[in-house]
């Protein structure tokens, strides 16, 4: 249940952000959330509605953009058909993950006096 730390980290971030900028309310995050990434995104949308109380984001909207995994060769960055062996058809090099693994602030609305 490690969602409930991202989403203590998230609250905390976007606090930080909201005050740097004097907002009086967030309305709207949007996060990148890979599929690789481990995360359950029912548990971490449960977590955010749970614990968005009493902070700059209490009426805020969460916005989860799932992220598909990819892979490429590192050597003639040819991308790795999905499903297929990790291993470049071209090159015979293993492939590397180059998106898919991510968590990400994508996006804050704010309201700002």
């Amino acid at each position: 249940m490690h969602e409930y730390s991202i989403v203590g980290a998230l609250l905390a971030r976007v606090d930080a952000e909201a005050r740097a900028r004097g907002a009086t309310a967030v309305h709207r995050l949007t996060v990148r959330i890979g599929e690789l990434a481990g995360v359950e995104i029912d548990l971490l949308t449960t977590a955010f509605a749970t614990f968005r109380d009493r902070t700059v984001c209490a009426h805020a909207d969460l916005n989860v953009m799932p992220v598909a995994a990819v892979w490429t060769c590192p050597v003639c960055s040819g991308e790795i058909e999905r499903g297929s062996v990790l291993r470049c058809a071209a090159c015979g090099v293993p492939a590397r993950l180059t998106q898919g693994d991510e968590i990400l602030l994508d996006r804050i609305e704010m309201e700002v006096p």
